[in-house]
């Protein structure tokens, strides 16, 4: 599914993804040929950057997808308004990366082939990124990965700059074991490779405390009946339940969690979990949940407020609730802006070596990409009513 959305430069509003997308399909008659050499020789020959955003509009993450929408737009907006990207203007097309993930890389084939997208931006499970980057790398154009994941990303062509275990969770155990006294610990996740990559790690952050783990468990994405998972957690009986899930599964998890009465008594500390799915899971469920983050909206920094500020002042007052998955796509595109500029070309080797060594700066302040992985100001929060409120700089 596609969209291509026509960024007007001096803003204005934006329609949800479901508003956005269409159905893409092969021109009749006309085989899908990724590696056909005519395609290759037309991308890049016109004076607009096509932008491919794979954003995941349904499913569970789904939730985050009118945020990353407007996030990206705002971007793409703010860049088109300083002459584009080396004086090209970015042409942003919008592609559901929710729902079965065959049906994701199809869209990403054709996308390539027929679209001829110049870069792809991803805001979306590790699983995805998993299955998209080889096909991406092959078709030789970057491809920008934004949210938080489980680290570790080698692959050549692939930048990711979200926050991993060793930045975010890592002090967050070590602070929540000090000034909580937590030591025993349930780990509870989606079933796919985020949480179970971050789960490893975790367990030797909660092992270098002196701290045990209790349990753990994977759940599939889409669950919404959490009882037998509240019952073992019962059971165990943690001071703190990490908890990996994602999305509108999160949502339904934590407010079970609320209801079953655990919230008052057992501690909560969430990878995941930004406004937007406080959003859901709703101002008396939220009591005990900590996270950490690069973003918080009540950092109180000059750059993140600039930012909310354009952001209202584009989408107005009732915009999608800005939270660290969807503002992170508006960090793809700072990235993006910064390489192009330091390589002095849109080729791909020279960008992705300008991209894998630099400082850029966005809503999060000043960023340092080093080895296809970021480090950025990172803080823990604990949850207040339907927003965070920031304890400390990690």
């Amino acid at each position: 599914m596609l969209s291509t959305v026509n960024v007007p430069v001096r803003g204005g509003p934006a329609l949800p993804p479901s508003m956005l997308l269409r159905n893409l399909s092969p021109p009749t008659g006309r085989p899908m040929a990724p590696d056909d050499r005519a395609s290759w020789q037309r991308r890049g020959a016109s004076s607009r950057l096509r932008v491919g955003a794979f954003i995941c509009c349904t499913g569970s993450p789904g939730v985050w997808g009118p945020c990353a929408t407007s996030s990206a737009q705002l971007a793409v907006a703010e860049i088109n308004r300083r002459g584009g990207i080396l004086g090209r203007e970015i042409e942003l097309s919008v592609y559901d990366a929710g729902g079965p993930i065959d049906e994701v890389v199809d869209r990403a084939e054709q996308a390539i082939a027929f679209d001829e997208v110049d870069l792809i931006m991803g805001m979306h499970t590790s699983a995805v990124r998993v299955a998209l980057r080889d096909l991406i790398t092959r078709s030789r154009i970057p491809y920008i990965y934004t949210p938080v994941y489980e680290g570790g990303e080698r692959t050549p062509g692939v930048i990711a700059i979200g926050e991993t275990p060793r930045w975010q969770s890592r002090p967050s155990i070590h602070w929540l074991a000090e000034a909580k006294r937590a030591s025993r610990w349930y780990l509870i996740g989606s079933d796919y490779v985020w949480p179970w990559q971050s789960h490893r790690a975790v367990k030797r952050y909660i092992k270098e405390t002196g701290g045990q783990v209790v349990g753990e468990e994977f759940v599939p994405l889409g669950e919404d009946d959490h009882e037998p998972h509240l019952e073992r957690i019962r059971a165990a009986k943690p001071d703190v339940v990490l908890i990996s899930l994602i999305g509108t599964d999160s949502i339904t998890f934590n407010r079970a969690f609320a209801d079953a009465g655990l919230a008052a008594t057992t501690l909560r500390f969430a990878g995941c979990v930004d406004e937007t799915v406080l959003l859901g899971v709703g101002a008396d469920k939220t009591e005990n949940l900590f996270c950490a983050s690069g973003y918080f909206p009540s950092v109180g920094s000059h750059a993140g407020d600039d930012f909310r500020d354009r952001y209202r002042a584009m989408f107005g007052a009732f915009a999608p609730p800005v939270g660290s998955c969807g503002e992170s796509a508006y960090e793809g595109f700072c990235l993006l802006e910064a390489a192009a500029n330091r390589a002095g070309t849109l080729n791909m080797r020279p960008l992705l070596a300008a991209a894998d060594n630099l400082v850029y700066r966005g809503a999060r302040g000043p960023v340092t990409v080093r080895d296809g992985h970021a480090r950025m100001p990172m803080y823990l929060a604990e949850a207040d009513g339907l927003d965070f409120r920031v304890i400390k700089p990690i």
